[in-house]
């Protein structure tokens, strides 16, 4: 019997789906195991390919299975989806989807984070949660003032002028008063947080080399640079800047047949905190435009004068993060007429 080659790893919490497969593509292990066996199990089984969906905690478990001496391979979901049997959605059915994806000579891989990387990423993602509940706030201490007829114009700036209205309004109910408070007391003690986590975020931006790089493109600060840096260990499997920005989903959405192409919308794949940071530094851009005194900004005015400006805005971020793959190809900061020096190195 041909020893197994490859493991479909579906991982829980606490229950584990193994399919394994020899050489050949027969089956020779379909079986569960608990979350307590799971490394006893690889321990005993001969070096062979893991395959597992890059979610969860794939990463833990594939530093440690790596450890062993295995080798892993982790999927983007989206990309193992399709070859899951129709009408049988199953762990077992996940694990065997696993192994047949791996398989495709034209399937890209995940790399494996590091605990270092996954810490930095943490922070964007708790950032990136608190400015979601920091908004939800703000819009909810909005309504309760139009409620009673008091509004001003829009921006967090403003926020200061909302409070003495209702502070002077003697006809604003008490209870709605100490309602109105509590969120503003909640909204403090939210955009406190949010700034320990972006000190920190740009800490990490000023000491990592990759970061820097990509910091000096106009559009992308500190935290979008961090991000980038963070999560995009391998710029080398992105065989060109294109590819780099298909996979933030900026590009449009392709319409074929009988030799006619019809491009819609951006498909909105991929990373979707990169992608938003990017469109918000374009937009940062486009209202600057006017005064961008550099070939991307007379190619932005240029586009500006033939097309929306939602449209330029999103051509814009497509650009940044093409920019961006030729900085990290490269190894060189960005320059404005299209030159590129040696980076910075490294304070000491």
């Amino acid at each position: 019997m041909m020893s197994i080659t490859m493991i479909g790893l579906d991982t829980a919490k606490s229950v584990f789906q193994v399919h394994g497969v020899n050489a050949v593509g027969k089956i020779g292990i379909r079986r569960k195991l608990s979350r307590s066996d799971l490394i006893p199990f690889f321990k005993q089984q001969a070096a062979c390919t893991v395959v597992m969906e890059a979610c969860g905690a794939a990463h833990h478990w594939a530093r440690l299975l790596i450890g062993l001496g295995h080798t892993v391979k982790l999927i983007a979901p989206e990309a193992v989806r399709p070859f899951v049997k129709k009408g049988r959605k199953n762990d077992a059915a996940d694990a065997a989807a696993l192994c047949e994806a791996a398989l495709r000579p034209d399937m890209k891989f995940v790399p494996v984070k590091q605990p270092e990387q996954q810490g930095i990423l943490a922070l964007h993602s708790a950032r990136s949660l608190l400015v979601k509940q920091q908004t939800m706030l703000v819009n909810a201490m909005r309504g309760l003032a139009t409620e009673f007829g008091l509004i001003v114009a829009q921006g967090v700036g403003r926020l200061a002028e909302l409070r003495t209205l209702v502070e002077a309004d003697e006809a604003f109910p008490e209870t709605a008063r100490q309602v109105f408070t509590t969120l503003l007391e909640q909204y403090k003690a939210l955009a406190g947080s949010i700034e320990a986590f972006e000190t920190e975020i740009v800490a990490h931006a000023r000491n990592d080399e990759t970061a820097r790089r990509l910091a000096t493109i106009p559009g992308i600060g500190p935290v979008t640079a961090s991000l980038i840096a963070a999560t995009v260990t391998d710029i080398s499997l992105f065989k060109s800047a294109r590819h780099f920005a298909a996979w933030l989903g900026l590009v449009p959405r392709q319409y074929s047949t009988g030799g006619k192409t019809r491009l819609g919308r951006i498909t909105k794949a991929g990373n979707r905190e990169i992608r938003k940071l990017l469109v918000l530094g374009a937009t940062s851009m486009v209202h600057r435009a006017s005064q961008w005194n550099s070939a991307a900004g007379a190619w932005t005015r240029g586009v500006l004068a033939r097309r929306p400006v939602r449209l330029v805005t999103v051509a814009l971020a497509n650009k940044m993060a093409r920019i961006a793959w030729a900085v990290m190809t490269r190894k060189a900061v960005y320059q404005a007429k299209g030159r590129s020096v040696a980076a910075p190195q490294a304070a000491q």
